[in-house]
């Protein structure tokens, strides 16, 4: 890759496997044919920002190579500076999770990265928020108004007398009811919406808003179903009795909540969550890997970093199972490819329904091309977990957090699972985030940061222009992550209130 800047009349491509057959253009605007680039490759068509172009001849059949691995078989034959678009790309069957190697490249540890701290909330379970919120959970959709309307209420006439308390929110789902309840794949919504409720930057005020008819009763999410943290609407005498009471509770928890305050804590007490969304192909050269360095950062500081998104693992597999730590952690790698695989089997899809218009149009071919960009989040760590969706992360280090792919479930997953942040990378763009977590959005372009200059937090974008390099950005991130978890710097999404909706997993059958 050419580590000088670039401008639009020096061609720049970038070839990131010596393997590699093909090379993406970085051009903002692309490059029209006749353009040569000073190794001698001459392009034969126009491809535009982000595609690819042929470093060879390429007979029909013959393996397409992209970081040093097969992401398909070409269509049809493909000419030297030729353009390598979706439709010149046959999809390669998914490894064979029967014969993937486990726990056979261990990465050795790294050395520890001592006297990062950030300030926090610590909690009485010894978990550590860097959010001071009040967070109210709804045990069914049919209460979602009424807590609406209650929470309106809260933030105009009770939230000012309580300064400490960053804001009050409702943990709102479509669950609860006309659901089959105890259907074995139940039990993911189930927990998740327990799990919701224990994240550490709700610090540990629990309360629950239910109907009354529900088929997820409301003692189902209260330790020993204690009574005196629920509101139950059935109970009430008319809507304003209602809100009154819900009121009544929140105020309670405020007063509790406006005791806390930030104190200095350890990096080791951040769970990070990564993520990605709207990829496109600089994802996997420039953001992805400067997220992965600083998950490496983090993993030496002894916290606890989440990467997910079953469908964009799946092809990618054969390069993580290697990393478990032990051949159990490889095996509950597997587990849960195959569970995905199953699940998609029954909605007569597979895997290949993850990439989108929008995927594709900043060049990636296909879900074999979007995963190994995406793993890269990972970094170079051992894989200390498998953390089944909807359940709570119970160890340190780097861990696989089994959700689906889409930003909104695998966002509400990883809350369930304890994340205390999150990091999103973007090559697209969304402005998508959460209200009970700070979202880092990193940038895989430097003509989106300057698009969306009060949406991006982070530009990665430097990295393909060589004003950067990966370590750097993965050093400016880690840096950060600190920073925002510890109140001294807000994201832009939270600067502007603008969060997405919970969105449950549910596989399991409606009534």
């Amino acid at each position: 890759m050419n580590a000088k800047p670039l401008s639009e009349e020096k061609p720049l491509y970038i070839r990131v496997n010596p393997k590699d057959n093909i090379a993406i253009i970085a051009n903002p605007g692309g490059l029209p044919p006749g353009t040569r680039f000073p190794c001698g490759l001459e392009l034969i068509q126009y491809v535009p920002q982000g595609h690819k172009a042929a470093l060879t001849d390429i007979g029909q059949d013959e393996a397409i190579i992209r970081y040093g691995e097969v992401i398909g078989y070409a269509a049809h034959p493909i000419a030297r500076g030729g353009r390598v678009d979706e439709s010149s790309v046959q999809m390669p069957t998914p490894p064979r999770l029967e014969e993937l190697p486990l726990a056979c490249n261990v990465p050795d540890p790294l050395p520890p990265l001592e006297g990062y701290t950030f300030e926090g909330y610590l909690n009485d379970d010894g978990s550590v928020g860097t959010k001071n919120i009040l967070g109210i959970t709804t045990s069914v959709q049919c209460v979602a108004g009424v807590l609406q309307y209650a929470v309106q209420r809260i933030k105009a006439e009770l939230l000012p007398g309580y300064p400490n308390v960053e804001d009050v929110i409702a943990l709102t789902h479509t669950y609860g009811c006309g659901v089959a309840i105890d259907a074995p794949d139940a039990v993911i919504p189930i927990r998740t919406v327990q799990n919701l409720a224990r994240n550490p930057n709700f610090g540990g005020e629990l309360m629950v808003v239910g109907l009354g008819c529900e088929k997820l009763l409301p003692d189902r999410l209260v330790p020993d179903g204690d009574a005196g943290q629920i509101v139950s609407l059935q109970d009430n005498r008319g809507f304003i009795p209602m809100v009154e009471a819900i009121m009544k509770m929140a105020e309670a928890r405020l007063v509790k909540l406006n005791e806390r305050r930030r104190i200095t804590c350890p990096a080791s007490s951040l769970v990070v969550g990564l993520q990605c969304g709207g990829s496109d192909a600089f994802s996997g050269i420039t953001a992805n890997p400067a997220v992965g360095f600083a998950a490496d950062l983090l993993v030496r500081a002894g916290a606890t970093v989440m990467f997910s998104e079953v469908t964009e693992v799946r092809d990618a597999i054969h390069l993580l199972t290697p990393r478990a730590a032990s051949e159990e952690v490889g095996r509950a790698l597997i587990r849960e490819m195959q569970w995905y695989d199953d699940y998609l089997r029954r909605g007569w899809a597979d895997r290949s329904a993850n990439t989108t218009p929008g995927n594709k149009k900043g060049g990636l071919s296909n879900i074999v091309e979007k995963s190994l960009g995406s793993v890269v989040k990972s970094g170079t760590s051992p894989i200390m977990g498998v953390v089944p969706p909807g359940e709570r992360a119970t160890q340190k280090g780097l861990l696989f957090a089994a959700t689906p792919a889409s930003d909104f479930v695998c966002g509400t997953l990883q809350l369930a699972s304890g994340i205390n942040m999150q990091v999103f990378t973007t090559g697209r763009g969304t402005p998508y985030s959460l209200a009970a977590a700070p979202v880092i959005k990193v940038s895989t372009r430097t003509s989106l940061a300057e698009q969306w200059h009060d949406l991006i937090d982070l530009n990665a974008g430097t990295i393909a222009t060589g004003e950067a390099t990966i370590e750097e950005v993965g050093w400016e991130l880690f840096r950060l992550i600190l920073d925002v978890a510890g109140g001294r710097k807000k994201t832009w999404a939270d600067q502007w209130g603008i969060h997405n909706d919970l969105a449950l997993f549910n596989p399991a059958p409606i009534t």
